[in-house]
C-alpha cells in the first residue's frame, strides 16, 4: 500500500497536469474539453463538469457584453480620462476573477475525479479530498467500473455534494474578495444581476440573479441548471454544447480523440 508522501505526490502530480489542461483564463476551448472529459470518462454519471462546461462557455458571451456595457457608462467619466481608465480596468479586474474561479474550478474537478478514480479506496485518501466529496465520486466510479448509469436522483446528489464543496474551497471565497474589491457601484451591481441562459435550457427560459455574491442564490440556480437539464435529457445537454460556436468540430466528431490528442499536445510542450 502507497504511503502517504507516495499518495501526495500523485495527487500532486494530477493536480500538476490539471493546471495545463484549464488553460489560461481566456482558454476556454481547452477547458470545456476538459470538462467534458470527465464528464465522458465518468460513464457520464458524473453531472457536474459537463454543467461546469455550459457555465465557461456562456460565461464568454456575458463577459463580452459585460465589458461593452462597461465603456458605455464609463463615458460618464470622459472629462477625467484617468478616473475613466480607472474604472475599465476595475471591471476587467473584476471579469478575470470570475474567468480564474471557473479555471480552478476546472483544476479541481479533474484532480479530484482522477486521484479518486486510483485511490479512493486508500483510508489515506480523505486526508487530501473531503470526506462527502470523496464518498460522491467513489459511488460514480463504482457505477462506471461496472457499467451501470445512475438514476438521475443519484446525479443530483453527486451534483449537489461537488456543487457544495467547490462553493466553499473555490467559489465563495474567491467571489466575495473580488466583489469587495470592485470599486464601481453601478457596474458592480449589475454585474451581480446576470440573466444566466444555458444553450440547453428550454426556449424563453433563464435564470435570473440578483445577488450572484449570495451563495444561497448560488446554490439554488445551480441545482436548477441541474434539474432542467435531467428534465431536457442527458443527450440534449451534452449535443448542446455546439451552440456557442467554441468547440471545434473535431470535439464533435469525435470528442475521445480530441481530448486525447489536446492532452497529448499540452503535456508534451509542458
Amino acid at each position: 500500500m502507497k504511503t502517504f508522501a507516495q499518495l501526495k505526490r500523485t495527487y500532486d502530480a494530477f493536480h500538476a497536469e490539471a493546471v495545463r489542461l484549464a488553460g489560461t483564463t481566456r482558454q476556454l476551448s481547452q477547458r470545456a474539453a476538459t470538462y467534458h472529459h470527465v464528464y465522458e470518462d465518468s460513464g457520464r454519471n458524473h453531472i457536474f463538469p459537463l454543467i461546469a462546461a455550459h457555465g465557461a462557455l456562456w460565461a464568454r458571451g456575458y463577459f463580452a457584453f459585460g465589458m461593452n456595457l462597461g465603456k458605455l457608462l464609463s463615458c460618464q467619466y470622459c472629462l477625467a480620462s484617468a478616473q475613466r481608465r480607472q474604472k475599465l480596468d476595475a471591471l476587467e479586474a473584476f471579469a478575470e476573477a470570475f474567468r480564474e474561479v471557473n479555471r480552478r474550478v476546472c483544476v479541481q474537478i479533474y484532480t479530484t475525479y482522477h486521484f479518486t478514480k486510483l485511490y479512493g479506496d486508500h483510508p489515506d485518501t480523505e486526508k487530501l479530498v473531503d470526506p462527502h466529496l470523496l464518498a460522491a465520486l467513489k459511488c460514480v466510479h463504482t457505477a462506471n467500473r461496472n457499467g451501470e448509469q445512475l438514476t438521475d436522483q443519484a446525479k443530483r446528489d453527486i451534483f449537489e455534494t461537488h456543487f457544495l464543496n467547490e462553493q466553499e474551497t473555490v467559489v465563495g471565497p474567491r467571489i466575495e474578495t473580488a466583489v469587495d474589491q470592485f470599486d464601481w457601484p453601478l457596474m458592480k451591481s449589475l454585474a451581480l444581476m446576470p440573466a444566466v441562459r444555458f444553450a440547453y435550457f428550454p426556449i424563453g427560459y433563464w435564470l435570473q440573479f440578483w445577488k450572484f455574491d449570495r451563495k444561497e442564490e448560488r446554490i439554488h440556480h445551480g441545482l436548477k441548471a441541474f434539474d432542467i437539464a435531467a428534465q431536457m435529457g442527458w443527450k440534449h445537454t451534452e449535443a448542446t454544447l455546439d451552440r456557442y460556436a467554441i468547440l471545434p468540430e473535431e470535439f464533435f466528431a469525435d470528442s475521445i480523440g480530441h481530448f486525447s490528442h489536446l492532452k497529448n499536445e499540452i503535456l508534451a510542450a509542458a
